[in-house]
């Protein structure tokens, strides 16, 4: 059960629903218009129902409200319903009472509580008979909220597959020509590539890098007028996918997320590329480590400048860092891994049964 059904997270639905014994029905409906949610992928393997979805409110007053979501319960049948943990979904109690009233368990899962433990999210989640939160962050904020250790299960964020080619092959003490630091995403102005620009144009002539953004968005016109001023080595590349991304990935050699956001970061892991990227939602600490990158401050162009640098003035370390990042994409955390967490889970909440 989902509010919508984002492009990214198609291949872990489908994953489940050749993985679980039953299969997997999913429930979600549109974002609202401004969201700009990539709606474009629908599962393949996955039975897919349209929610009714009605927006109430914006901001911290926004909720959502599901309406037939008891007519899919229903029709559906479901041993075991796993939701998002969110107190903004006004049928979400409803639901796990329709599955409670059976017998049967629900999952909750999610970033985690975020900063916001209070005791109403304390009662919320005692809806749940276990929780699956994306990062070890998460599970301690889950355990902070007083919830039972043995029921928390963390899947690592994945939005890619296990990487099944060799690392791309680079030069292993020097750059082929100026070095290449890279973004994707959408081009917003939560991902502050503006910081990016700058943080190139401030780096020592020896190591000033030629800055590829890739992506589209609303700013896109605006960006590249500030890199024509500031740093006429920006190129913007627009929407690439498949194979032309992934041999542009393989060319540079640094990733930086300097924003919101961070799903690209492992599709840029499996291409063996160091990273930079900003806190954000709490995921990023399981991604990016002191062996393969480095996390800053949101919004803080001096520790942005002063880690590009780093990492660029050293191109044998960073290749050592790259290669780590492949590894860790290849051994830990990747799309089959985050889906046996959610199978195991699962199957361990049908043996223990509801919370009591």
């Amino acid at each position: 059960m989902q509010r919508v059904c984002a492009g990214y997270r198609v291949p872990l639905f489908d994953t489940l629903a050749e993985t679980l014994p039953g299969g997997l029905s999913l429930y979600a409906g549109d974002p609202r218009p401004d969201e700009m949610i990539d709606l474009s992928q629908k599962p393949q393997k996955a039975a897919f129902w349209h929610a009714e979805n009605v927006h109430l409110f914006s901001g911290k007053f926004y909720l959502c409200i599901q309406r037939d979501v008891l007519i899919w319960l229903r029709q559906t049948d479901p041993n075991v319903l796993i939701m998002e943990a969110n107190m903004r979904y006004v049928r979400s109690r409803d639901a796990v009472l329709w599955m409670h009233r059976r017998n049967r368990p629900v999952i909750g899962w999610g970033l985690g509580t975020g900063r916001t433990g209070g005791t109403l999210l304390k009662q919320h989640l005692k809806l749940f008979d276990a929780l699956i939160t994306y990062s070890s962050a998460g599970k301690q904020s889950y355990l902070a909220a007083g919830f039972p250790e043995e029921r928390i299960y963390t899947a690592c964020n994945a939005a890619a597959p296990r990487p099944t080619r060799p690392m791309p092959v680079r030069l292993p003490d020097r750059y082929d020509g100026s070095p290449i630091v890279l973004y994707v995403g959408r081009l917003q102005a939560r991902k502050r590539l503006d910081l990016l620009i700058r943080a190139c144009a401030e780096q020592p002539r020896h190591i000033r890098p030629r800055l590829w953004i890739i992506g589209d968005g609303p700013i896109r016109a605006e960006l590249e007028e500030t890199a024509k001023n500031i740093y006429p080595q920006t190129e913007f590349f627009g929407a690439l996918y498949g194979e032309e991304l992934t041999a542009h990935f393989d060319r540079a050699d640094l990733f930086c997320l300097p924003g919101t956001g961070g799903l690209a970061l492992q599709q840029a892991m499996a291409s063996a590329l160091p990273l930079i990227a900003a806190e954000a939602d709490g995921t990023q600490a399981d991604l990016v480590r002191e062996e393969n990158g480095i996390r800053v401050t949101p919004g803080n162009q001096q520790e942005l400048t002063a880690a590009v640098t780093k990492l660029l003035s050293d191109p044998v370390k960073l290749r050592r860092m790259g290669e780590r990042s492949f590894r860790i994409v290849k051994d830990e955390i990747n799309l089959e891994a985050m889906a046996a967490v959610f199978a195991g889970a699962v199957e361990e909440i049908q043996q223990k049964g509801l919370r009591r």
